[in-house]
């Protein structure tokens, strides 16, 4: 009957007729994101409101209408490393903090910071790597000698 969560959505216009969808502790916090293209996550539900993150921003709804999204596997708050396109866009470690749904694109796109500071323009998930993906190194298949010591903290030669 309910959806499996989590899930990923957004609200571009005002869902339903005043606030009484909204947790009356959330109204602020709602009026304030609500409308927008901003891609929440809703992640749970206790049999009145859904609850909804996006980053530290935390809120509850009832069940409303909301244009859900397929997620790409990056979320608000996640280490990306941007992918290089030749020698036209510099790379950088950074944190996603915004995510929003371009309807002319059909498609979701990032804002990021970089040292605090946000990075103009907004990237694509083919543009970005998520960090706790990064492959591991892969053991040597070099064989290299073990050293041998005297016993008085010097090396014996291998090669006379």
């Amino acid at each position: 009957m309910w959806p499996p969560l989590p899930d990923y959505g957004c609200f571009a216009r005002w869902p339903q007729d005043g606030q009484s969808w909204i947790h009356p502790d959330d109204v602020a916090t709602v009026t304030r994101v609500i409308p927008s293209e901003r891609v929440f996550k809703r992640v749970s539900f206790d049999k009145s409101y859904y609850h909804y993150r996006y980053g530290n921003l935390r809120f509850r709804l009832r069940p409303a209408m909301w244009l859900r999204v397929d997620a790409e596997g990056l979320d608000v708050g996640d280490s990306v490393e941007t992918v290089g396109l030749g020698l036209e866009r510099e790379l950088f470690i950074g944190e996603i903090c915004g995510m929003y749904y371009v309807s002319r694109k059909g498609s979701l796109a990032y804002r990021l910071r970089r040292a605090g500071n946000l990075v103009p323009g907004l990237f694509l998930s083919h543009q970005l790597r998520l960090l706790k993906d990064k492959a591991t190194i892969r053991e040597g298949y070099v064989q290299h000698p073990e050293p041998t010591w005297n016993g008085q903290g010097e090396r014996i030669p291998e090669f006379p």
